[in-house]
C-alpha cells in the first residue's frame, strides 16, 4: 500500500494506486463527473479519506470551469452593514445555503461609486461563479455590469432599474411582500382606534421603502404629506424623521416606521418629548430584527419578514442556475415571501 512521503501532500496518482483505478477515474470522481461505476467511486472515496487527499483547487477549476465561490455584493456603507441586524441575518442565511453546497462566500462591500470599478475587475477576473446582491438603489450600476459580462446574478429585493438597450429584462430576485406587510401594519393601528397615523419611510430610491409607502397609502389614501417623513433606515434617521413629524403635527397618535431601526429612533424621540408609548403614540416597525425588536423599550410591534430564509432562497436559486445551465434560457423567479404582524407592547 503506497504511503505519502512524510510532510508531502497526497497526489491524485497516490489515490489512484491505492484505489486500484486509473488517474482519470479518480479525476472524474473528484470533479463530480459521470460515468464512474458506484463500486469504483466508493473505492476512490475510501482512498481519498485514508490518504487525506485534498483536491488542488486551481487544477479543479481548469477541469470544471467553476471556482466554487460566490460573491455577495452590498452597496451600502460599511458602518450601516455592521450596525443593522438585517444585513447579518441575510448574510447568515446565504452562508448556510452556500455551505451546504460546499461553496465559498466572498463578501464585496461598496462604500462609494468608485468601488464599482474594483467590483467589475474582480467579477471579470473569473474569481467567482456568480453573485448575489441586495440593498440596491435604483441608479445602481451593478445590474448593467453583470449584464455586460454575463454574470449569473440573483438579487435581494424587487428590481428598481430599467434594463438598458440589449440587456435582458429577466431578473431573478427574492423579496418580501413589503406592500402587503405595510397594509397589515396600518390596519392594525386603525383597529386600535388610532386616527393620526404617520409613516417614516426609508430612502425612496429603494423599492422596499417605496413599496411600504405604497402599502401605507393603500389603507390611508387621504393621508397628507405632513404625515410622511423620509428616513434612511437607520436609528438616527428615524429619530430625525420622528422629530420632524411631531413638529408638523403634535396630534399624531401612531407611527408606522419602515424598519425596526427607524422605529427605535422614533421611540427615543417620543420619550424625549414626554409622549407615552403606546398610550399616546403607538409605534409599529418592519423586519422583526432580533434581538432589536424584543429589546426595544417598549418591545416593538413589527412586521416580520423571513430575512434569513430570503438569504437562503437567494443562494439556492443561484446554485440551481449554476448547476443546471439555465443561463441564456429559463430564468427562475421572482420569489415573494409572506410577512406577518408580530404584536408586542409598542402598539
Amino acid at each position: 500500500m503506497p504511503e505519502p512521503r512524510s510532510g508531502s501532500r497526497p497526489t491524485l496518482e497516490a489515490v489512484a494506486a491505492l484505489a486500484g483505478v486509473s488517474r482519470a477515474t479518480v479525476s472524474r470522481v473528484v470533479n463530480g463527473g459521470d460515468g464512474v461505476r458506484p463500486h469504483l467511486a466508493d473505492r476512490v472515496q475510501t482512498a481519498i479519506q485514508e490518504l487525506g487527499y485534498i483536491p488542488n483547487h486551481a487544477a479543479r477549476t481548469l477541469v470544471t470551469r467553476r471556482t466554487g465561490a460566490v460573491a455577495v455584493i452590498i452597496p451600502e456603507p460599511e458602518a450601516r452593514i455592521f450596525s443593522d441586524p438585517f444585513f447579518s441575518r441575510q448574510i447568515r442565511g446565504i452562508s448556510k445555503e452556500l455551505t451546504s453546497h460546499d461553496t465559498q462566500l466572498v463578501l464585496l462591500l461598496v462604500e462609494d461609486r468608485c468601488d464599482y470599478d474594483r467590483i467589475e475587475r474582480y467579477l471579470a477576473g473569473g474569481h467567482v461563479d456568480g453573485a448575489l446582491a441586495f440593498s440596491l438603489h435604483t441608479d445602481d450600476p451593478l445590474p448593467a455590469i453583470a449584464a455586460r459580462m454575463g454574470m449569473p446574478m440573483v438579487y435581494g429585493g424587487r428590481p428598481g432599474w430599467t434594463p438598458g438597450p440589449g440587456e435582458d429584462d429577466r431578473v431573478t430576485y427574492v423579496d418580501a411582500d413589503n406592500r402587503g406587510g405595510a397594509r397589515d401594519a396600518v390596519r392594525h393601528l386603525l383597529a386600535q382606534g388610532r386616527q393620526r397615523i404617520a409613516h417614516i419611510c426609508g430612502p425612496l430610491d429603494q423599492t422596499s421603502a417605496a413599496d411600504r409607502l405604497s402599502g401605507y397609502h393603500d389603507v390611508l389614501p387621504a393621508a397628507g404629506r405632513e404625515l410622511v417623513a423620509v428616513g434612511d433606515f437607520t436609528a438616527a434617521g428615524g429619530a430625525h424623521a420622528m422629530a420632524e413629524l411631531l413638529d408638523r403635527d403634535p396630534s399624531i397618535d401612531a407611527v408606522f416606521a419602515g424598519n425596526d431601526l427607524m422605529a427605535t429612533g422614533a421611540l427615543r424621540v417620543l420619550r424625549e418629548r414626554g409622549r407615552s408609548v403606546p398610550g399616546e403614540v403607538a409605534v409599529v416597525g418592519f423586519d422583526d430584527a432580533e434581538p432589536l425588536a424584543e429589546s426595544a423599550d417598549p418591545p416593538l410591534t413589527t412586521v416580520r419578514q423571513d430575512i434569513e430564509g430570503m438569504g437562503r432562497m437567494m443562494a439556492r436559486l443561484l446554485m440551481e442556475r449554476l448547476a443546471d445551465g439555465r443561463e441564456g434560457r429559463t430564468v427562475p423567479g421572482p420569489v415573494i415571501t409572506e410577512t406577518a404582524l408580530v404584536q408586542r407592547a409598542s402598539g
